[in-house]
């Protein structure tokens, strides 16, 4: 009998292998599969679980800090704000010292121009202690603040005395200064730039001598231990924070000299970044990093956004990623803008040229949509329109008396038809403001051309006004104002004073 059913089942499974349809390991298979699932739930799963960790650890700041006058935005390019915060708040005392209870305030910045083309970019500096307007910017208690003349830049981030800064004010000095719309805010603090380079496995830099405490703190009585040794070396975590940190001790001890050696630093960080592969697999990490303890405005405020941005810029070779500060000398012991060289520096970035010049404001993939905002329809060609063609009201923004009827003036003597001149609603205005209705864009460059200055703004209806700010008060006719014409190219010694990414970390570390 128990023969009988083993000949039987024997028989049943040498049918089942010989029937039509079924194949040797179809089973096997079916397991493999059902691993393969298995492991892209995980990974899915896991990826998940990253992404909220990283949106989770994103802080951004309010937006309604960020000015309504504002430069237009660009067409192509993006414009990049980043600022390193000494703020003591949230463990950042024990890195870099000082009352974990003071206000925050901005260590350095600098503007990161991407060109349309997403194969260059230039790292601008602007030095701490520079003298310039911060324009009204946004008080805890709601209020805004007047115009500030001849402050120092660093002051901006300071406004409001709060222990996280003010980025939304720094944001307004930075766009007022440059006629540059700012499209993102960045703030990384101590602890956030510490975390970021223990990730990399440390950054490459260039000491150009023995480095002593006392050098990172002249209030010491002795000159204490040393922390670098001359040379080139390996730096992260907080040796890396007191190598961008060190001023005195180097060249003449200035925050120029500063400058160039974070250039040197940042160069670095992006080549050990580039080298170790661009992808999302090792993004990831770094942002986890940098979200600890940066700040962003609303606009990169998640996880997806932050390794997009990030992602963009995986084309832009070290050659072509370029460091510049802005053009500057002293005026006694703080340091003044060289004009009309910072104004060719703005003008080039606005048009998508590169420092030696290029057109690099095309062919870029990821550039901003290029269909013109009032209609949808294609962008404006940049034929001009004779002034006997043109006609529009002219609206005095500031508090400079006569200023509409002046500028209605000149425009009427170049040919422009004035329909009328009033005062506008407010009479703060920093930036000239060309509103056009549709179809008339042509028409609004024009008068740019004509006033000197300019943002252009699409606006409802028909017509065509000429808001003035102080942009235009500062050249106006008899407004005793001297303003060198602005250059058309990039000053040979601005441009050559630029380092690239991949430049000899021992080059030019120090001013003096």
């Amino acid at each position: 009998m128990t023969g009988s059913h083993r000949a039987a089942a024997t028989a049943r499974r040498s049918a089942r292998a010989d029937a039509p349809g079924r194949r040797p390991g179809r089973t096997r298979i079916r397991i493999l599969l059902a691993a393969a699932l298995s492991l892209l739930v995980l990974v899915t799963a896991g990826a998940g679980w990253v992404y909220l960790k990283l949106n989770g650890g994103i802080d951004t700041f309010g937006a309604d800090g960020i000015s309504d006058d504002r430069p237009a935005a660009a067409s192509g390019g993006q414009n990049v704000l980043v600022i390193g915060s000494d703020a003591r708040t949230g463990g950042n005392s024990e890195l870099g010292g000082g009352d974990s209870n003071d206000i925050g305030r901005s260590d350095t910045a600098f503007l990161l121009h991407v060109y349309a083309d997403r194969r260059h970019a230039v790292a601008v500096s602007i030095p701490r202690d520079t003298l310039l307007d911060i324009p009204p910017c946004k008080l805890p208690d709601g209020s805004w603040t007047g115009t500030r003349r001849q402050a120092m830049f660093n002051e901006a981030y300071t406004v409001g005395s709060t222990a996280e800064g003010n980025p939304a004010c720094t944001q307004n000095t930075v766009e007022h200064l440059t006629g540059l719309r700012v499209d993102h805010t960045v703030v990384v603090d101590f602890k956030g730039f510490s975390a970021l380079t223990d990730v990399v496995g440390g950054v490459e830099v260039c000491v150009p001598q023995d480095i002593y405490q006392q050098d990172l703190n002249p209030g010491r009585a002795t000159r204490g231990k040393r922390l670098f040794a001359q040379g080139v070396q390996n730096v992260s975590g907080q040796q890396a924070l007191d190598y961008v940190r060190i001023r005195h001790g180097i060249g003449d001890g200035s925050d120029i000299g500063r400058i160039k050696r974070q250039q040197a630093f940042v160069g670095s960080l992006i080549k050990k970044v580039k080298s170790d592969g661009l992808t999302p697999t090792k993004l990831l990490p770094l942002a986890d990093a940098a979200t600890t303890s940066m700040t962003v405005d609303p606009g990169l405020g998640s996880a997806d956004k932050l390794v997009s941005f990030a992602m963009s810029l995986k084309d832009i070779d070290l050659e072509d990623t370029r460091f510049v500060t802005l053009p500057w000398r002293y005026e006694g012991a703080r340091v003044a803008i060289v004009e009309p060289d910072a104004g060719a520096l703005w003008a080039a970035l606005k048009a998508d040229r590169t420092l030696d010049g290029q057109d690099a404001g095309s062919g870029g993939g990821d550039a901003k949509d290029d269909a013109s905002p009032d209609t949808g329809s294609p962008k404006d060609t940049d034929a001009q329109v004779p002034a006997e063609d043109i006609s529009a009201t002219v609206h005095n923004g500031t508090a400079v008396t006569g200023l509409a009827a002046r500028a209605a003036a000149a425009l009427e003597a170049a040919g422009v038809t004035v329909t009328g001149t009033a005062t506008a609603s407010s009479q703060d205005h920093l930036t000239t403001v060309i509103e056009y209705g549709s179809g008339r864009k042509a028409e609004a460059r024009t008068l740019a051309r004509l006033l000197g200055t300019g943002e252009l703004r699409p606006a409802d209806g028909g017509g065509l006004d000429v808001v003035l700010g102080q942009s235009y008060a500062d050249r106006a006719p008899g407004s005793g104002a001297t303003a060198a014409p602005v250059p058309s190219e990039v000053p040979a010694e601005v441009a050559d004073g630029a380092r690239t990414a991949d430049e000899d970390l021992c080059a030019a570390l120090s001013y003096g």
